[in-house]
């Protein structure tokens, strides 16, 4: 398989994959900095409001222009975490110029197209202009309620919201709603400034290209403060858990929302965690599960039930939907499946199937380009350079004994239950 070429230019380390494999490049710019409650807010409103104009197209109408000249490229951005890190990700896609009659490179308009983005913003009173600013708080604030207004998603984040009540961990990526409405435009470009100053900048390139051709086009595109990459910060995986956590909210809900974090201790550069992808797809990740089959088909206890893995943080959090009465219930029989893992009761049955659900999920990858720089960035977050094929084989060997391994690490930290407002 080809291998990235890696290299920095000003603050970006870049990343570029040669291959003829896709009529596209694909193009991913990482940016993040660490979780803070004081600037998390403002920081994730920022690609909202950079999304609608540059110095050089203020307007955002010419700014979708400019996107239409370069035969439709695609241009879109998420807000996310990873450890105890806030991630903004640019993503470009843009046709290969064999495919058109372009005059001249699509992929250096697209590279240059996001250094405007990015590092030339619209501006007017020493702040961003103001009408983007209040349009996209609007935004803003209207994803944070879709959060609140959907139950399955409110209750898995205030799950780890009591979890992580002392660590950064805790913050939604997007920030408070309660801080929304302060942000000016102004204060705003004053946290812009420090996040482009301070931000771990990975740019990725995937297509028929190659380091040599790029490197002078991302520094011509990217007008940055001199200095080295920045480095992230790993986050500490291990928390001694004293006394489990039980939280209970009441809100006007028709059916309860069960939820549980464990800490694993384990994270991505742990040699367990090949062990650990595989506890939590036998665990909750897969149809096949403990989980979906003890919980949800046999005891008909939930609607759903399943279980999610963030190596970047060592947690691993299960989610079920629930009748208010069966709470008592259901929290004993996932505890027992917890328990038959930790007892090593696991077939081969359930050995091979999701051994052969994560290789297949490994394989796909490199179908998409996307797929592909996402997971070649969790060496950059990590310092653990794991290559798919290296997972796999490493998922492939693993045994009873190193998920029994595993299953001693894990710790029930929080039990989160969303329920009605009657009495029970």
């Amino acid at each position: 398989m080809t291998q990235f070429e890696r290299g920095n230019q000003q603050r970006i380390r870049l990343h570029v994959l040669p291959t003829k494999r896709f009529k596209t490049f694909a193009i991913s710019l990482f940016a993040g900095i660490p979780l803070d409650e004081e600037s998390v807010t403002s920081t994730a409103l920022i690609p909202f409001v950079l999304r609608r104009g540059t110095a050089n197209t203020p307007e955002t109408i010419a700014f979708r222009e400019k996107l239409d000249d370069m035969y439709g490229a695609g241009f879109g951005f998420d807000v996310y975490k990873r450890g105890d890190s806030q991630i903004i990700q640019f993503r470009m896609d843009v046709i290969n110029d064999q495919f058109v009659s372009s005059q001249s490179s699509l992929l250096k308009a697209a590279i240059s197209f996001l250094g405007d983005v990015v590092a030339n913003p619209c501006l007017e009173n020493e702040g961003f202009r103001e009408k983007y600013v209040d349009a996209e708080k609007l935004t803003l604030k209207k994803r944070l309620e879709a959060i609140k207004n959907d139950k399955i998603r409110y209750a898995a984040e205030r799950c780890l919201e009591e979890m992580c009540a002392d660590e950064p961990y805790r913050l939604h990526p997007l920030g408070k709603l309660s801080e929304i409405e302060a942000i000016t435009p102004q204060s705003l470009y004053a946290q812009y400034k420090r996040w482009l100053d301070e931000a771990a900048l990975d740019l990725y390139i995937v297509g028929d290209t190659s380091m040599a051709e790029v490197q002078e086009w991302v520094r011509e595109a990217f007008t940055l403060k001199s200095g080295t990459p920045s480095d992230y910060k790993a986050p500490d995986v291990t928390h001694a858990v004293k006394e489990v956590k039980t939280v209970v909210d009441r809100m006007e809900v028709s059916q309860g929302k069960l939820n549980m974090g464990l800490r694993t201790g384990i994270g991505y550069d742990d040699p367990l965690y090949p062990a650990a992808l595989m506890y939590n797809g036998i665990l909750g990740g897969y149809p096949h599960s403990k989980l979906f089959l003890n919980v949800r088909e046999r005891e008909s206890l939930a609607y759903y039930a399943a279980s999610r893995l963030d190596g970047h943080k060592g947690i691993c959090t299960i989610q079920s939907g629930i009748e208010f009465a069966n709470y008592e219930k259901a929290v004993q029989i996932i505890k027992e499946q917890m328990d038959d893992m930790l007892a090593g009761k696991l077939s081969d049955l359930e050995m091979n199937q999701t051994k052969a659900m994560i290789s297949n999920h490994l394989r796909e990858l490199q179908d998409s380009a996307y797929e592909m720089i996402s997971y070649d960035f969790n060496s950059v977050l990590t310092g653990k350079h794991r290559s798919a094929e290296d997972l796999l084989a490493q998922v492939n060997a693993v045994s009873t004994k190193d998920i029994i391994a595993v299953a001693e690490k894990v710790q029930l930290d929080t039990i989160y239950f969303l329920r009605d407002r009657k009495e029970a």
